[in-house]
């Protein structure tokens, strides 16, 4: 039965991980913000605004997303996902021809594809888990989130020669991407279930321990928010996942030298960082243990970024620098997901997680407020200086973090 269930189970976070292939496409944002500045003369700060808000109302959502798919499973929320997810895109492709350009993002962009991902994002995780055995939880949530982080290795340059093309341009990228990519989540969708828990069914109703037990171990999200790890937790996310976002936002605008040509190359090169700091992270982490695969994780973010900060003229340091940034960044999505199941238990890990994510959400700020540190010095430097000094304070909070006493029956 054990290797049925993980038989599936590798179906399931195949699944999974084509849908983060899709939804990843976000990343691909700083593609389509230098075509914002160029063709519609919107400036740095401006075009930032509608990824800014994705971000917001994506991790804002996650919470109801994940008590959706709690409640109703992974493929409706999925299926309904990939709906809005393509929709806002379409919708957004009605930007050069409109009087308000950001408006329609905001409404596009910003608000419809935010909610499809957080439904989407909030079915991938839990339906792939829930198959396989603890000691496996940190490499498959490695695995299924490093589909989010691999996205821009297609979408990137896909975006850029759509972008380029005379037959497509500004609105028809738009509108292909968004009509390809709800086919693709869709069909995915179709692939996730939850494992059948007929064996946990029968305990619970004969086994009063049981109960007790499960009781103690599954944290709603409200008994989790009465703990101190979680506010610490959401701290470090915060700032962890600041700093990833500042950079994912302003990638392409980095390109110096040999490089300046190919900019998007940087967008692929963050890309293939991030993928692998989700997978690495999460295998290293089943060996270490979360907390100290988080402050090595910090620690060599500021790192990174102090030192891009000082060598940004450099087109090697430039490409070398995005992809530790993204490595780092994309180590976040894996540990901080795999550690909630860790401390809050995997019943209620939609919810839970969603919860936690307003910390990503509130971290898009960093993508802002590095535009307007960009119009008013004319550099990015000072940002990622500041991004540095958070991720040290991140690391310092891990210190404190300690496993969460069991709640009471």
């Amino acid at each position: 039965m054990k290797d049925k269930l993980v038989g599936y189970g590798r179906v399931a976070a195949s699944a999974a991980t084509g849908i983060n292939l899709v939804l990843g496409s976000l990343y691909a944002w700083s593609i389509i913000k230098s075509a914002l500045e160029t063709e519609l003369g919107m400036d740095a700060a401006s075009a930032a605004i509608p990824y800014t808000l994705e971000c917001l109302v994506f991790a804002l959502l996650m919470a109801p997303a994940g008590k959706f798919q709690d409640r109703f499973g992974p493929r409706a929320a999925a299926s309904l996902g990939g709906l809005l997810f393509g929709s806002g895109f379409i919708v957004s492709s009605f930007c050069p021809s409109s009087a308000n350009p950001l408006l329609v993002l905001l409404l596009g962009f910003g608000v419809l594809t935010g909610a499809g991902t957080a439904l989407g994002y909030a079915s991938t995780t839990p339906a792939a888990v829930k198959w396989f055995p603890p000691e496996k939880h940190g490499l498959v949530i490695g695995i299924v989130v490093g589909g989010v982080g691999m996205a821009a290795v297609y979408v990137a340059p896909l975006t850029e020669f759509l972008l380029n093309s005379e037959s497509f341009g500004l609105q028809g990228t738009f509108r292909t991407l968004g009509i390809a990519f709800s086919v693709a989540i869709i069909l995915f969708a179709q692939l996730l279930k939850n494992p059948p828990d007929k064996d946990a069914e029968n305990r619970r109703a004969t086994n009063s321990a049981f109960r007790e037990k499960e009781s103690r171990d599954n944290f709603c999200w409200k008994d989790m928010l009465k703990t101190p790890q979680f506010y610490l937790l959401w701290t470090m996310f915060f700032f962890g996942a600041g700093a990833g976002l500042m950079v994912i936002s302003f990638a392409k605008s980095m390109a110096v030298g040999s490089i300046k040509e190919i900019g998007f190359a940087l967008v692929i090169a963050l890309s293939a960082g991030n993928a692998g700091g989700r997978v690495v992270s999460g295998l290293v982490s089943d060996k270490i243990g979360r907390i100290r695969a988080m402050l090595i994780v910090f620690v060599f973010q500021a790192a990174t970024l102090a030192a891009m900060s000082a060598l940004s003229s450099s087109p090697a340091a430039v490409m070398a620098g995005v992809v530790l940034v993204g490595f780092n960044y994309g180590s976040c999505l894996s540990l901080f997901p795999a550690i909630t199941a860790d401390y809050f238990g995997l019943k209620n890990l939609g919810a839970n997680y969603g919860v936690l994510y307003t910390a990503w959400g509130v971290g898009a700020i960093f993508a802002t407020v590095a535009g307007k540190i960009k119009v008013a010095t004319g550099s990015y430097t000072p940002a990622m200086a500041l991004a540095a000094v958070l991720c040290l304070v991140a690391a310092a909070l891990s210190l404190l973090v300690k496993t969460p006493s069991a709640k009471s029956a």
